[in-house]
């Protein structure tokens, strides 16, 4: 069990970029066999890309490897790079909490409205469901890394990593 809540997201992106792949081959397949193509796929596709891409965040959040820019960082004396480093945290999780609670307005926004999908015509919240809890593990996980961060000795007045 425990290792289901630590690679949650690892899962998932995993899940999502295998099934991605054989929707995209069985496309391909079908375009040159028969010259049509299945035009669900485009949509199937691009809502796993938006999920792709959230869950990696969550990923690239736990390791603290996400875009950082590290100039004022790095131009500060050691005593004053924690305290930057703080307030980057608290803004990045003001950020993402916007971001998941957004994310949620819109869900229930679509399951209230009743609206669909354009190819398949599936309730549109089906692929707006997972980015609320998506944005909230993202949350989770850069809070993991920024406390792993203050506990290590040197923590964020050490050197970043440049990415």
């Amino acid at each position: 069990m425990r290792f289901l809540l630590d690679e949650a997201e690892k899962i998932v992106c995993a899940v999502l970029f295998l099934g991605m792949t054989a929707i995209g081959f069985a496309n391909v397949v079908v375009r040159y066999g028969t010259n049509y193509s299945l035009a669900a796929t485009e949509e199937l596709l691009t809502n796993g890309f938006l999920l792709l891409t959230v869950f990696g965040a969550a990923i690239a959040a736990r390791r603290g490897e996400h875009l950082a820019v590290t100039l004022v960082h790095d131009l500060l004396p050691r005593p004053l790079r924690t305290p930057l480093f703080v307030l980057a945290t608290a803004l990045s999780v003001l950020l993402l909490a916007l971001s998941a609670w957004f994310s949620w307005v819109t869900l229930t926004n679509q399951l209230s409205s009743g609206i669909r999908s354009y190819a398949l015509g599936l309730p549109a919240w089906y692929y707006q469901a997972a980015v609320p809890f998506g944005f909230a593990l993202i949350l989770v996980r850069y809070l993991q890394h920024a406390w792993v961060t203050l506990r290590t000795p040197g923590g964020p007045s050490g050197d970043l990593p440049h990415v």
